[in-house]
């Protein structure tokens, strides 16, 4: 099966990265939906509308795979929805059937999850992008030299605040009382730390990365050290009346996933050079080489493994109160994912 032409309806790829980066990721959700992306392509592969942020670095490696042909070698036509910045837009886009599946932070889907989101989380891509970082003024190092430190963040829940959260409480801070955290616009993040009105940041990749670079950070933790080694970040689910009907389909996009992470691994340069060339996402392709080559692209959890990630993603939520404390993470993670590869 081959690839054919590109295309693109709506407002450009360009004018979506600008928007998210003069706006800010809230406001960029609000009016940027439903951008589909297709490749034609031969035979009568399975469609499958599949929801992914096109300014995400960490979902290169998904675009990359149209146009390397990974998905149609696995009997899938894949149309890509861009569906705004925030993940909780995505998540929904799938759970009120606008798109069949998407790639989302397993942080952003648990809490839906639990409140009843008829989704099914099938497989995990990566583990790695994002970060918490210090400026070398404030003097912090470790996670335990942030005690009375501020750090600032793009929004009161953002996923890296959840995360890094976590990461205090399991060093043994109060995430809450023993530091200041702080909120300001999603572009705002790396200039708050640089003109030292904030002592860290945490934040995603590209930006976090970006802003690392840029004020000469300190990489205090990342989601895949400490508590988070060996952890998932990334995490595809597939709305569950469309799993019913298509689960060969939802097999071979776990493995066409797995396929094209690995490859990702193998060839940083190649998945950066497509992404800046392509999507253009206003940051050098040296950064975007480098952000893709740190992360851990081999951890690819189905079934229970998958399950496992689930359940560990839950109780640590539930960690800094995240989640209802009824809430039980192992029933959790059973009953929202599935073992597609059985």
């Amino acid at each position: 099966m081959t690839t054919g032409r590109k295309t693109i309806s709506g407002i450009s790829r360009r004018g979506v990265l600008r928007a998210a980066g003069a706006l800010g990721v809230g406001a960029a959700a609000v009016g940027l939906l439903a951008r589909p992306t297709s490749y034609a392509i031969a035979g009568n592969a399975t469609k499958v509308r599949l929801s992914w942020t096109e300014f995400a670095a960490c979902h290169s490696p998904i675009a990359f795979a149209l146009s390397k042909g990974i998905y149609a070698k696995h009997d899938l036509d894949i149309d890509l929805y861009y569906q705004g910045a925030s993940g909780q837009t995505l998540i929904q886009s799938i759970a009120t059937n606008k798109t069949d599946a998407g790639a989302g932070l397993l942080y952003d889907w648990v809490k839906p999850l639990e409140q009843g989101l008829d989704v099914k989380l099938f497989v995990g891509s990566h583990g790695g992008c994002t970060r918490l970082l210090a400026s070398k003024a404030s003097g912090v190092t470790t996670l335990e030299g942030l005690k009375g430190k501020t750090i600032v963040s793009y929004d009161v829940a953002s996923p890296p605040k959840h995360s890094f959260q976590v990461a205090l409480a399991k060093a043994g801070l109060d995430p809450n009382n023993d530091v200041n955290w702080t909120n300001v616009p999603f572009d705002l993040v790396g200039e708050t730390v640089g003109k030292g009105q904030a002592d860290a940041l945490a934040h995603l990749d590209p930006w976090a990365y970006a802003h690392k670079k840029k004020f000469d950070l300190v990489e205090v933790a990342n989601t895949q050290t400490g508590a988070f080694e060996g952890a998932v970040c990334c995490v595809l689910g597939v709305n569950s009346a469309f799993l019913d009907a298509n689960k060969d389909a939802i097999r071979r996009l776990a493995e066409a996933d797995i396929e094209i992470h690995e490859y990702a691994a193998a060839h940083p340069d190649e998945v950066a050079k497509w992404f800046v060339d392509n999507l253009n996402p206003g940051f050098p392709f040296e950064n975007i080489r480098d952000e893709i080559a740190s992360w851990v692209l081999h951890n690819h959890p189905v079934g229970k493994d998958l399950q496992g990630q689930v359940k560990n993603a839950a109780a640590d939520l539930a960690l800094i109160k995240v989640l209802d404390p009824t809430t039980d993470p192992a029933e959790l993670a059973q009953r929202v994912t599935v073992d597609i590869l059985a």
